[in-house]
């Protein structure tokens, strides 16, 4: 499957932006939020295949769904759609559920409105490896 939705949205409704420092991926997230529903997501990563993959899926998944329903997804759910991922680049999938998450706070912060869900953040070591 190629990538879909790559690119950017002007002026977009939340952006956000995540990075392994380790492996040095980075994920960018732009979404248009019309009514509490993600009526577009676009985003640009640098990365291997995998990361380019999971940014690609995740915004597939968002599409059409309120936000509550898109808080829903979870890494394991992006990897699952992909058909399953390697153990080394399970990492990925965990970017781009960050990298959602994060576009969805600056939405909140942009509207002047309270954060109703916690950030994750997941930490990694030296080996790349979560803990």
């Amino acid at each position: 499957m190629n990538p879909r939705n790559v690119g950017e949205i002007s002026d977009p409704s939340g952006v956000g932006t995540v990075g392994n420092p380790i492996c040095g991926d980075v994920m960018k997230m732009f979404l248009r939020i019309e009514n509490s529903v993600i009526v577009d997501a676009k985003f640009k990563t640098f990365g291997c295949g995998a990361a380019i993959a999971t940014s690609s899926m995740v915004t597939e998944m968002v599409k059409g769904k309120t936000i509550e329903d898109a808080l829903k997804i979870s890494n394991k759910a992006v990897a699952e759609a992909l058909g399953g991922l390697p153990a080394v680049k399970m990492h990925c999938s965990v970017l781009a559920e960050e990298a959602l998450r994060s576009a969805l706070q600056n939405y909140y912060e942009k509207q002047g409105l309270p954060v109703p869900f916690e950030v994750k953040k997941h930490g990694h070591d030296e080996h790349g490896s979560q803990y």
